[in-house]
């Protein structure tokens, strides 16, 4: 979503690499620049005339820190603004004192407000709690349905005692659901609301009915960030109709300009809370301000890459296939070992999506995304047509096994072999560096280019004399004596003077105390 926008700061910064000190042309360049790409992002106007502003006088007040250059310095300032933007600190959910926590979601009609509820219950429940999600959407068809069949998938349980269709009433339905939870001993409630194709008086109504009669503890606004400017005024319509205490952003994956992600926490003051960027029910998360200005700017966030591999890897398989890097395992890293590493990586996404996690990718993101997930897959099939010992030892692997395999996985000889040689490298390679050695950089053990051999001199004939009579006959004149001050142009040197200047000789104190003489 953020593609084009992170490019153009890209191309910014890099017109002031190089740059000793920034002046004020150069400043308000860079500005004007950023100004361009907010707006083609479709950032709210009013967001980027104080963006900017804020830039500038940061930018012209701030003394520049030793450790930075003026370039990394209005990376900083633009980081910490663009935080400042979207909402500043993250904001968690805050939880009844007395449960049910009782949790409100509104918005418009498409925005993914139901199938957001199951993503939030089983946020929740993989958090500890037990949330019942509770159907008050009665108006558009197949709504219950639709939050049965996503509570289902989410392993929560729904409450819904009206089929909809157009038919019950939601405000009864939202207060039976708070003494049905305390019944039952669930710790919070998502209440799923209707929406409509626009705001009118009937939506904002039915939306304060239920405010009031279940009171809830969050009041949650969920908006598409792709619809742009009109996303602010919604947020503005629901804020003076309903009120609401964050905001949730769904379909972050999708390829708009990212404006109303931008725009929304600073125009209507309340925080962005959580972000569900793809199809899949686990595909949402909280949202951390400085997480997404890292993304934007293309530096990556290594943070939320490496909570979602806490969630993923089996600790005490990923141990042992390390120590096996490590020759402490009792074995070697074979490609069942692989292969099970490789399975978590694909439980974390789409390896463009982790890719796309780590700093510096967004120069290659042309590459990232087009990344071919059925090359996975065909890795995949040519490991399991090995045999048990062919995994855990693929040097054994000879020209008749391989031409076993590749018939086995649908696939030729030569992706085999690619497959095969291409381990070995990346075995080779891993294991270098789990035993603190960077293969192929110098200086350190191991790394940088072998040294090549010194040849010896080739020696002349035996005798040591020339080959030509004329030289041989001819007499070799004595060296003469040369006097190291007068090879330079200086006078004779006396030896007395010279052992009493190297006595009086003394270091530098700083060159002397390095030396520790």
């Amino acid at each position: 979503m953020f593609d084009t926008l992170q490019d153009r700061l890209a191309a910014t910064f890099k017109t002031l690499r190089g740059k000793g000190r920034l002046s004020d042309a150069d400043i308000d360049a860079t500005a004007r620049e950023i100004r361009v790409a907010l707006l083609e992002a479709d950032v709210n106007l009013a967001v980027v005339k104080d963006f900017v502003a804020a830039v500038k006088q940061r930018a012209r007040d701030e003394q520049l820190s030793g450790a930075l250059n003026p370039t990394q310095q209005i990376i900083k300032i633009v980081n910490d603004e663009l935080v400042a933007i979207l909402g500043g600190e993250t904001r968690v959910i805050r939880f009844a004192k007395r449960p049910p926590t009782v949790i409100m979601l509104a918005g418009l009609q498409g925005a993914g407000k139901t199938t957001l509820a199951g993503k939030l219950a089983l946020w929740l429940k993989n958090e500890g709690h037990s949330p019942l999600l509770v159907a008050c959407d009665l108006q558009r068809p197949n709504a219950v349905n639709q939050l049965q069949v996503v509570g289902q998938r989410a392993g929560v349980q729904v409450y819904a005692p009206e089929p909809g269709n157009g038919t019950g009433d939601p405000v009864a339905v939202a207060k039976a659901s708070i003494a049905e939870a305390e019944r039952r001993l669930f710790d919070v409630v998502v209440v799923d609301t209707a929406g409509r194709l626009g705001v009118d008086a009937d939506l904002m109504q039915q939306a304060a009915d239920i405010r009031d009669a279940v009171s809830p503890d969050e009041i949650l606004f969920v908006v598409d960030a792709m619809i742009g400017q009109d996303a602010v005024n919604t947020a503005y319509a629901f804020s003076e109709g309903v009120g609401f205490d964050g905001v949730v952003l769904t379909k972050l994956d999708g390829d708009a300009r990212g404006g109303a992600a931008l725009s929304i926490a600073r125009v209507t003051g309340s925080p962005v809370m959580f972000a569900s960027n793809g199809e899949q029910l686990k595909d949402f998360d909280v949202f951390h301000p400085d997480r997404m200005a890292s993304r934007i700017l293309g530096m990556g966030d290594m943070l939320t890459l490496i909570e979602q591999a806490e969630k993923t890897f089996d600790a005490e398989q990923s141990a042992k296939a390390a120590a096996k890097l490590t020759s402490k395992g009792g074995g070697e890293f074979g490609l069942a070992d692989f292969l099970s590493q490789m399975q978590m990586v694909r439980k974390m996404g789409p390896l463009s999506k982790i890719f796309g996690m780590l700093p510096g990718m967004g120069e290659i993101k042309d590459q990232i995304s087009n990344i071919d997930e059925r090359d996975v897959d065909r890795i995949e099939a040519i490991i399991h047509s090995m045999t048990p010992a062919e995994r855990d030892n693929p040097k054994i692997i000879d020209g008749s096994r391989r031409a076993r395999i590749a018939k086995g996985s649908g696939v030729e000889v030569s992706e085999v072999n690619g497959l095969v040689n291409r381990f070995f490298e990346a075995r080779k390679m891993m294991s270098s560096m789990a035993n603190g050695v960077m293969p192929g950089m110098p200086g350190l053990p191991g790394g940088g280019a072998k040294k090549q051999p010194v040849k010896a001199a080739k020696k002349k004939n035996a005798r040591g004399v020339s080959g030509n009579p004329a030289k041989r006959n001819a007499v070799a004149p004595a060296p003469a004596a040369v006097d190291p001050a007068a090879a330079f142009g200086g006078e004779q040197l006396d030896e007395a003077a010279l052992a009493k200047a190297m006595a009086d000789f003394q270091l530098p104190p700083e060159l002397r105390g390095r030396l520790g003489r």
